[in-house]
């Protein structure tokens, strides 16, 4: 007994006839009904009960229908994730994105991504850093974009593109008629998120506030954090792609002084034997965003 046979088996109880199941079979009646009647004398049991104009399944052949389709679908996954395989841009792709990114990211790189490579399924993941992290060492992730270089020799980044920092401010604001903002004047009031976010850190420390918060309020999310900005509540300091979430929640934005921001990675494993479908990816997200970051850091009035 073989796969082909197993096929025989469904293409005859589909059709009903052997004369139509050996042309969708693509072979010859007579081929069909001896690879058939070999294949019922090594099982032991009668599987169709021939007439003159048509083939019924036995009640062995019904019992034994369910394994057979099991057994064919399993092996034609098997062929379909070998294919996938030999064609590293087709298939599933699980890619791991940061919170602070992903709201804003994902809907300006679906359509290129489709485009450039509609064989390739991306599936998103979003979570903080330390966790993609994690789900990539243990195989859960092909590939995360994080704002954050990597240790260890067994992971592998690649810069795609530099996202300035934006001062997100209240309209009535004493720093809103500024062109540009001091991150020094700008730390006196800041609100940041909470600890396991990289961008809490990154504007911290680009504020010279590291290790300093003092009675700051820590949120989980950035949308948050604007929410309480645009309720007079503080400052923030936020990436450039989400400039637009921030304009319409009523804030003001200003380029900071220091020109401060943050490099967005893509990061994969060292022995990840679909390399080229991660340079893929990051080809085609660093062609669409570099132009559209670049833009952030002039700033929106």
């Amino acid at each position: 007994m073989n796969l082909r046979d197993l096929r025989y088996i469904l293409a005859i109880a589909e059709h009903g006839q052997f004369s139509r199941a050996a042309e969708a079979c693509g072979i010859s009646q007579p081929t069909l009904s001896v690879q058939v009647r070999k294949l019922e004398e090594a099982l032991g049991v009668t599987l169709f009960e021939r007439g003159a104009k048509s083939v019924v399944p036995t009640d062995a052949c019904d019992r034994l229908l369910g394994h057979v389709r099991g057994a064919v679908a399993e092996a034609d996954a098997i062929l379909a994730v070998a294919r996938d395989l030999r064609d590293p841009l087709a298939g599933r792709f699980r890619l791991g994105i940061i919170p602070t990114l992903a709201p804003y990211l994902l809907p300006l790189i679906f359509a290129p991504l489709r485009e450039s490579l509609p064989a390739l399924e991306i599936e998103p993941w979003e979570d903080q850093t330390l966790a993609l992290l994690e789900r990539l060492r243990t195989h859960q992730l092909d590939a995360a974009l994080l704002a954050t270089e990597v240790d260890g020799p067994d992971l592998v980044s690649e810069a795609l593109f530099e996202e300035p920092f934006l001062a997100a401010l209240p309209p009535d604001h004493r720093l809103a008629g500024r062109e540009l903002v001091d991150e020094a004047e700008l730390a006196q009031d800041i609100l940041v998120l909470a600890d396991g976010h990289c961008l809490r850190d990154q504007a911290l420390a680009a504020c010279g506030q590291a290790g300093l918060l003092g009675s700051t309020l820590r949120s989980a999310s950035l949308s948050t954090l604007l929410n309480m900005v645009a309720a007079g509540y503080g400052t923030t300091l936020i990436p450039g792609l989400a400039a637009g979430a921030a304009q319409d929640a009523g804030l003001v934005l200003r380029p900071l002084s220091a020109r401060a921001g943050r490099c967005i990675r893509i990061v994969w494993r060292a022995g990840f034997p679909r390399r080229a479908a991660v340079e893929a990816v990051g080809q085609v997200i660093a062609a669409r965003l570099r132009p559209f970051a670049e833009g952030a850091a002039a700033g929106a009035v």
